[in-house]
C-alpha cells in the first residue's frame, strides 16, 4: 500500500465527506447553517433586508433591527458562531464609541447565493403551503 502525504490524506478523507452518513462531520454544519438566525443573518449580510442589495458590513444594532425578533443573546452567539466557523468577520474600529461591524468572509459569500434563495423561496411559497397545510388537515380531521 502506497504511503499518502498528508495533503493527499486530507483530499481523500474530504472525498469521502457523506452527510447521509451519521459520523460525517458535515452533518453539524449542515445543522449550523439550518438554523433560523444563521440564515437569516447571512441574507441580511449578503444583500440587505431586502434581499436586493450588495454585501456590506453591518453593525450590531442594525442586524438587531433587520432581524425581527432576535434576542441579543441569541445574535451574539450566531454572530460569534459564524465568525468561528470563517463564515463572518468581526471588525472593531477604535472610535468613541468603539464601532464593530460583521461581513461575510469569501466563504460566506459562496454560501450566501444559496441561503437567499432558500430564504426567497420561503417568502415565494408560503401561501402554497398554507393551502396545503389546510387541505391536509381537512383531509385528516
Amino acid at each position: 500500500m502506497a504511503t499518502m502525504t498528508a495533503d493527499q490524506q486530507r483530499a481523500a478523507a474530504k472525498a469521502e465527506y457523506n452527510a447521509f452518513l451519521d459520523v460525517c462531520p458535515s452533518r453539524k454544519l449542515l445543522d449550523r447553517i439550518a438554523d433560523k438566525w444563521v440564515t437569516l443573518v447571512i441574507a441580511a449580510l449578503g444583500s440587505g433586508p431586502d434581499c436586493t442589495g450588495e454585501p456590506r458590513p453591518m453593525r450590531f444594532s442594525e442586524l438587531s433591527r433587520v432581524l425581527a425578533g432576535v434576542s441579543q443573546k441569541m445574535l451574539t452567539q450566531t454572530l460569534r458562531s459564524l465568525e468561528r466557523d470563517g463564515l463572518i468577520t468581526r471588525t472593531v474600529t477604535p472610535t468613541v464609541p468603539v464601532t464593530v461591524s460583521y461581513e461575510l468572509t469569501d466563504l460566506g459569500l459562496s454560501l450566501h447565493g444559496l441561503v437567499r434563495g432558500i430564504k426567497l423561496w420561503a417568502e415565494q411559497h408560503m401561501d402554497d403551503v398554507f393551502a396545503a397545510r389546510a387541505a391536509h388537515d381537512a383531509l385528516a380531521g
